[in-house]
């Protein structure tokens, strides 16, 4: 069954993030695997593990604890947020599988931009250079997931510098922009769409 999927255009990140809850607890065997992508208004979210201290200071974006594994992150304008409400049971795959087909999509698509981008050992996400450009973040209840993953294309990268990015702190960022040019986000946001599903379905 192949996931639907939603462009959700920019949307607050916590009604989306209610919506995802909603959209998990009301799920049954039958409903359908769902892939949302969106941006979202500047925001730092504050994964389960997330320890405060790594909020660096106050710089008058709003903060939101939230469900999924993990440390703190930014959302801003100019990245592509996919969230991935899939049930790992039908597909047959735990949650390490699915993080490295993530992971896979996210290489395969920087690929195509000439961007060689790369795993980090013991730091789920992918690297170019050494520099975060994509980040990851679930959360799995009853055998199916939600949360997903962060893409950066061209976006204000200065919010980064508030935080210790997903707990590390000094660790870099970049985008697709800083390394290609001015990129066009809807265009990026769909061909990570069809990467999206040919890893899921591969």
């Amino acid at each position: 069954m192949t996931p639907v999927v939603r462009q959700l255009g920019r949307v607050d990140y916590a009604p989306t993030w209610r919506a995802m809850q909603d959209f998990n607890a009301a799920r049954t065997e039958t409903t359908a695997d769902e892939i949302w992508l969106c941006e979202h208004p500047p925001v730092f979210t504050l994964g389960l593990a997330g320890k405060p201290e790594h909020l660096l200071r106050d710089i008058g974006i709003p903060v939101v604890k939230i469900d999924r594994g993990g440390q703190i992150t930014y959302h801003g304008p100019g990245q592509i947020v996919a969230y991935l409400l899939l049930d790992l049971r039908r597909l047959r795959f735990g949650v390490r599988e699915l993080v490295s087909r993530m992971e896979q999509a996210l290489i395969d698509l920087l690929a195509e931009y000439g961007i060689a981008a790369e795993r980090l050992a013991g730091a789920p996400g992918v690297y170019v250079d050494g520099a975060k450009i994509g980040a990851l973040g679930l959360r799995v209840k009853n055998g199916c997931c939600y949360h997903g993953l962060a893409l950066n294309v061209d976006m204000d990268l200065a919010p980064f510098a508030a935080i210790n990015p997903c707990g590390y702190a000094g660790m870099p960022v970049t985008q697709m922009r800083e390394i290609c040019g001015i990129m066009d986000v809807p265009t990026v946001s769909e061909r990570l769409q069809g990467h999206l599903l040919r890893t899921l379905a591969s």
